[in-house]
């Protein structure tokens, strides 16, 4: 009887994104959680200006100093986007002489933040490719990269959130003292200047006066065309919950309060302070908070993700008032840093099963794709031939469907 074949997992990371050099680390830490004993692991590192590579190389993390693509054994590579392939082509492009090469996956695993990955693009692509992949499908992941559009489906579902303000950046640039002005009226300084797209705490800055709005402004339109505005909540605290699941299968993970230095939590105190990489910020685990609101929030974080068609997993980022227990969502995470793996060993699970979890989430909902329909056939082509492309509207036609 022969050995059970390892499982192909790709993990792609890196990206065109302000957020590539998390992306390198969550992805890294993504591939250490493996156990190698049951999964064959393939690094697919995307570079700052878009190209994909892969190889040996690309597995440690100490390669990425210099310059990680020049290493003997990195080569281009795709994900090839017909189902002919179902997996990668290495060296798409080669010579006369040369040959490029298939590998079918299993599942791809992505690790990018942000931009051209967590945004539903990359997503995509998966589904283009019929490739398995971990997370969040196209519409939740575009939803969620988007704040602006996230507060509208939160607010719809009634889910609180924070009162904020769209600024797009044509209106700004052309319309600077109308926009301080509409500001100014709709909402009480200080405020939070946020680009709509992006995570990490990137471009974000808080605005106490009608001055510093206009720096931050300034500062946000450099990052995204369009920018939120949101009210600060004064003295409330940020508690944050990692969700993991699929469907009605849903399970929270323990309460954290990270513990911030400056005014809001800062990409540097995210990831570069007190060592430990993705873990450099303070955080009180489990958050010093009631049973009463650590089971609210737990419930808002599943309702949240069920409410934007979320699976896999995610972060979402509260912000509280414990001795009152009020609380308002902030901000939904599809791909966290280091994927929350300090909140779910805290809960019980280890990251090598946080990972393989997620690969069988993946898996789950790629089964429930396959059900669906896909070939629907109709003699529309042949009753447009026979009588031309004018007149075609209702016109009846015999139809039938097959999966």
């Amino acid at each position: 009887m022969s050995a059970k074949r390892k499982l192909t997992v790709a993990v792609v990371f890196g990206g065109r994104s302000v957020e590539h050099d998390v992306s390198v680390v969550t992805g890294h830490q993504i591939m250490k959680a493996f156990d190698p004993n049951h999964y064959e692991i393939i690094p697919i590192y995307i570079t700052r200006e878009g190209k994909w590579y892969t190889g040996d190389p690309l597995m440690k993390l100490d390669n990425f100093q210099n310059e990680v693509i020049s290493h003997k054994g990195v080569e281009q590579v795709i994900l090839s986007p017909t189902v002919q392939h179902h997996g990668l082509i290495i060296n798409p492009v080669v010579g006369r002489l040369q040959k490029n090469e298939l590998k079918r996956i299993d599942v791809l695993f992505p690790a990018i933040h942000g931009s051209h990955g967590e945004d539903g693009t990359l997503q995509g692509l998966c589904e283009m490719a019929d490739v398995p992949y971990v997370g969040c499908a196209v519409l939740a992941s575009a939803v969620a990269n988007d704040k602006v559009i996230t507060k509208a489906v939160l607010d719809y579902h009634r889910i609180p959130v924070v009162d904020g303000v769209l600024i797009h950046r044509d209106d700004w640039m052309h319309n600077r003292e109308k926009v301080l002005e509409n500001i100014t009226e709709t909402l009480e300084l200080p405020v939070f200047v946020k680009p709509a797209t992006l995570g990490s705490s990137i471009g974000v800055t808080r605005a106490d006066t009608r001055e510093s709005l206009a720096v931050s402004l300034d500062i946000a339109t450099n990052f995204d065309r369009r920018v939120l505005v949101e009210k600060a909540i004064i003295g409330g605290v940020e508690i944050n919950c990692a969700v993991m699941g699929y469907g009605d299968d849903m399970q929270a993970s323990v309460l954290e309060q990270p513990v911030s230095w400056e005014t809001f939590l800062t990409y540097e105190e995210k990831y570069m302070r007190g060592g430990g990489g993705m873990k450099g910020a303070e955080r009180i685990i489990p958050a010093p908070i009631s049973e009463a609101l650590t089971a609210k929030i737990q419930q808002y974080a599943i309702s949240a993700f069920r409410a934007i068609d979320g699976r896999g997993i995610a972060r979402i980022d509260f912000l509280a008032y414990p001795d009152d227990e009020v609380v308002y969502l902030n901000e939904i995470n599809t791909m966290p840093g280091s994927l929350a793996f300090y909140l779910w060993r805290e809960s019980g699970l280890s990251a090598g099963q946080v990972v393989e979890k997620l690969v069988k989430l993946a898996q789950d909902a790629y089964a429930d794709k396959r059900k669906n329909t896909y070939d629907y056939q109709t003699n529309l082509i042949q009753l447009t031939a026979s009588r031309g492309l004018k007149g075609v509207k209702g016109t009846k036609t015999n139809i039938t469907s097959s999966n």
